[in-house]
């Protein structure tokens, strides 16, 4: 995993109101996805006391919204992801960069996160629009309104993409190299042959 974001909180400045805009943003994230846990547990358990219990109170349409739940729990809190550097990724070859490389590795991927998040924006959003132009609805007897699922994706994108800006700034224009780096230590059975130094072997000298 890649180092973790700076763990003080600036005095002022910039830095200061980024930290309080994610704080917020952060606790909105948080406190919108264990609702929607809570929601989806709700309906499951629901959906169990009428099956076993008494079929006469069971619902058919309870694992198809559990599904749109969780869809939009998993695109909310992927923000969380990007905030946290929490995203899966390879970290060999930027451990064995300076702070200065790593700086411009880290800005590279951003610019490159940057403009994903923002195809995932721009299509999930065309996505939604031809949903609500057909009146797109489930099959089921809830005749749930498509677009709203469909919605997630671009909201998912556009959450992602305002992190990465965030994160783009940082590296730009308030780099920290003691926070903002990855660790120079790489432990040696982590090191491919290829990487590796070379190894110099010296004979003593016999009299």
């Amino acid at each position: 995993m890649s180092a973790p974001d700076a763990g003080g909180r600036p005095a002022g400045g910039p830095q200061s109101a980024f930290a309080r805009i994610a704080a917020v943003w952060d606790r909105i994230e948080v406190t919108l996805v264990g609702f929607l846990g809570a929601c989806a547990m709700a309906i499951a358990a629901i959906q169990v006391f009428g099956r076993y219990i008494d079929p006469a109170a069971a619902i058919t349409w309870a694992e198809e919204v559990i599904v749109y739940i969780a869809v939009w729990a998993v695109m909310i809190i992927a923000s969380q992801l990007v905030r946290h550097d929490a995203m899966v990724r390879p970290d060999l070859v930027l451990r064995l960069l300076r702070p200065g490389m790593q700086r411009w590795v880290e800005m590279f991927n951003c610019l490159v996160a940057i403009a994903f998040t923002f195809g995932m924006l721009w299509y999930g959003w065309t996505v939604v629009d031809t949903a609500l132009l057909l009146d797109q609805r489930s099959s089921s007897d809830l005749q749930f309104p498509l677009w709203i699922y469909y919605l997630a994706l671009p909201a998912g994108g556009a959450l992602m993409l305002g992190r990465y800006l965030i994160r783009l700034v940082r590296y730009a224009f308030f780099f920290d190299p003691r926070t903002m780096t990855v660790g120079g230590h790489v432990p040696a059975h982590e090191v491919s042959s290829a990487l590796a130094p070379p190894v110099t072997l010296t004979t003593p000298n016999v009299e």
